[in-house]
């Protein structure tokens, strides 16, 4: 389990901290589901074997530092009723103000196009484990606007984007949790030419760029006209200042946005972030 401590500077009325987390993929399921369920769960906990003790550290560590977890997604690999159990465990013994990743509503991984539609049929059973919207929510802290953003399908929706609007009208410092990151030069030439991935996997990579995905990844990750739309007012905002993300499982402070830092936090990480 790695720490990290970070410290960003936003312009609070006194300082305050608080534990992000993310992508913990939980890979729990019991005879309430169905055996091929059962058979996935214990294939995934191969590839996430820390989840478990991560999710645990994570508990211990919100505790001992009486702060909120600002979860960015992926805490459920997959839906099934004891991951959501899980979950709720984890809202009813710290203080978690929640924005969904892609596998909050994975029914089985990688066996459908994950769209509206696929989303809405685990959303009410997924929502259910968590006390705040985990499509949209906002939480204000020492004159601090904090906003949760679902852009985990590398979207935005119409309501989202309206929704931010009216949030960024407050004029208040302003901070984003979302489950994908943006679009960076950094990011997305650390993701393609240093790691060498298929893919960027980040929100509004340019067309040209995208062109260069296979066809299942570019049609996943291609941006529509809200989703673009939301990318500009995100890096346009003088109330933005920061977003905190995950989605990549490593560990990365990417500064190459104009004023605008992103911190992405790793499956493995407790980034304990200090507000000013």
């Amino acid at each position: 389990m790695n720490i990290i401590h970070t410290n960003i500077t936003v312009g609070a009325s006194s300082p305050f901290t608080v534990l992000h987390m993310s992508d913990t993929h939980l890979c729990r399921a019991d005879d309430r589901n169905d055996q091929r369920k059962t058979e996935l769960a214990e294939r995934r906990q191969k590839a996430f074997p820390e989840s478990e003790e991560c999710l645990l550290a994570g508990i211990k560590e919100a505790k001992t530092l009486d702060c909120p977890v600002f979860y960015t997604g992926d805490l459920l690999d997959f839906v099934s009723f004891a991951n959501v159990d899980a979950a709720k465990n984890f809202t009813d013994n710290c203080d978690v103000f929640m924005a969904a990743g892609n596998h909050e509503f994975s029914l089985y991984v990688g066996e459908a196009f994950e769209d509206e539609e696929y989303r809405n049929r685990s959303l009410p059973l997924v929502q259910s484990a968590f006390n705040n919207n985990i499509r949209f929510a906002t939480r204000e802290i020492n004159g601090i606007l904090f906003i949760a953003v679902d852009n985990s399908y590398y979207l935005f929706d119409q309501q989202q984007l309206e929704q931010l609007q009216k949030e960024l009208k407050k004029n208040m410092p302003t901070v984003l949790l979302m489950h994908t990151p943006l679009h960076s030069e950094g990011l997305y030439n650390h993701m393609m030419h240093e790691l060498h991935n298929e893919c960027a996997y980040l929100m509004n990579v340019p067309d040209e760029k995208t062109a260069l995905y296979s066809d299942h990844r570019r049609i996943q990750q291609t941006a529509d006209k809200t989703t673009k739309e939301a990318y500009e007012l995100i890096v346009g905002s003088k109330n933005i200042k920061a977003i905190i993300t995950g989605h990549l499982h490593f560990d990365y402070e990417d500064t190459s946005l104009p004023c605008l830092p992103q911190y992405v936090t790793a499956c493995t990480t407790l980034r304990v972030i200090r507000f000013d």
